[in-house]
């Protein structure tokens, strides 16, 4: 069954606030009938259970962005892995770099399995530097798989900078989005780790809207999924309108074998590690989580959906038709990396919060 969409835009003072479920569930209550209530008839198995009912994806992000069209293609083909084929929706719920939607889902929506969230993977290590104000755990959520790792380019227009040795002493205009965002955090870190130039221009409405501020000339860069990238302008790149700088990864993209990846920009074992501690969270990518607590059964249930969805030959020739990357890894496994960012340590948490300290240029 396919899958319905809606874009619901919630404010950052949404998700502050001293107590989870105090100013946590003005979120909730800003959404209303945002997912069903916990209501579960005597007897019933968790096959039944989804039978009739609607499963709701809120994505942290504006839509035409690659964690949108993840999650849109998901919504698509995720409903008839799971017994009693539910209706599953798409909700966009931007702010704050994607932490008011996990905050939602962590805080607000019923523990129930009905509510389902994709966020920036860059939430973990938010947690440990203490660089959110919103209370939560990501170690809580309830992991239920990745589709793709994230991996960020950074680049700029060709006729700004000639090479990536130019963006150490040449300031460079980044777009970028909210203070959460990986588009924002990552070039940011490389100011402070590295040494380049970015002077970021924080405010734009997702990647979409911070690469039309580029090709119109307002800026001159910006960092943003290589998915993205190449299905929303292939051409950028075969005709060398921008000229890619580096890549966030642990290991080079297969696609992009001649792009250095950040961490061998890095000059001593002290940069390695700050980078490193970064760069992990790309591992944790487009992963699908439901809220703290939900019933194990219902968990373990969308695991195996999700698990089946991803050999999905259908769902996989919708990303072959959208030249989306498709390396799933499992729940559980998720939870782990989640757990390795939450614990970097206690050594280079001065200096990474110092490295995410956004100092934006408008």
């Amino acid at each position: 069954m396919a899958g319905k969409d809606m874009d619901l835009s919630a404010s950052r003072a949404s998700c502050e606030g001293p107590t989870r479920r105090g100013a946590l569930g003005l979120i909730g209550a800003g959404v209303g009938g945002l997912v069903s209530s916990k209501v579960l008839a005597q007897g019933q198995t968790t096959e039944d259970f989804y039978k009739g009912k609607t499963i709701s994806i809120i994505v942290g992000f504006p839509p035409a962005g690659s964690y949108d069209t993840y999650a849109r293609l998901v919504a698509t083909h995720l409903p008839r892995h799971i017994p009693g084929n539910p209706t599953i929706i798409t909700r966009n719920m931007p702010g704050a770099g994607s932490v008011t939607a996990a905050a939602f889902v962590y805080g607000s929506a019923p523990n129930d399995g009905l509510t389902i969230g994709v966020v920036a993977p860059t939430l973990p290590l938010d947690e440990r530097l203490g660089t959110i104000k919103t209370p939560m755990k990501s170690s809580e959520f309830g992991w239920i798989g990745r589709v793709n790792p994230l991996v960020n380019v950074v680049f700029v227009r060709a006729s700004s900078i000639g090479s990536m040795a130019e963006a150490y002493t040449t300031p460079v205009r980044f777009a970028a989005t909210g203070a959460g965002s990986a588009v924002t955090i990552y070039p940011n870190v490389m100011n402070h780790v590295l040494g380049t130039k970015f002077e970021l221009i924080l405010g734009y409405k997702g990647s979409a809207e911070s690469m039309l501020a580029v090709e119109r000339g307002e800026a001159d860069g910006h960092c943003t999924g290589w998915d993205t990238l190449k299905t929303t302008h292939p051409d950028w790149v075969s005709s060398k309108k921008i000229r890619l700088l580096t890549q966030f990864a642990v290991n080079r993209h297969p696609e992009l074998p001649d792009l250095p990846t950040v961490l061998e920009l890095a000059k001593t074992d002290r940069q390695k590690a700050l980078i490193r501690s970064v760069v992990n969270a790309a591992e944790i990518g487009t992963a699908f989580m439901t809220t703290p607590n939900v019933q194990p059964d219902r968990l373990a249930l969308l695991r195996t959906a999700f698990d089946n969805c991803m050999k999905d030959p259908a769902f996989i020739a919708d990303l072959q038709k959208r030249n989306f990357g498709l390396n799933p890894l499992s729940g559980s496994m998720v939870g782990s990396l989640v757990a390795d960012v939450s614990q970097v340590s206690e050594e280079l948490v001065p200096e990474l919060r110092e490295a995410y300290s956004i100092k934006a240029n408008r």
